[in-house]
């Protein structure tokens, strides 16, 4: 997945992100607009993950966003 188009086109695809992870407030999506590491980072404090865990969920919603979308 290319996070380039997802930052250019954050206000459209923060709702899959929403989707996937429905803890994370408007607000921290707000502030995440599109950056990839600042997502890992909101992932991990909200849901209480390692760091390596919500890298490795973002991977895998990376994959089915993109078999979606190719």
């Amino acid at each position: 997945m290319n996070w380039n188009i997802a930052k250019d086109h954050w206000k459209q695809f923060k709702g899959k992100v929403k989707a996937r992870w429905d803890k994370l407030t408007d607000d921290e999506l707000e502030t995440v607009a599109g950056e990839r590491d600042e997502l890992v980072g909101c992932i991990q404090e909200r849901y209480g993950v390692s760091r390596a865990a919500a890298e490795g969920q973002l991977v895998e919603f990376e994959r089915k966003v993109s078999r979606v979308h190719h």
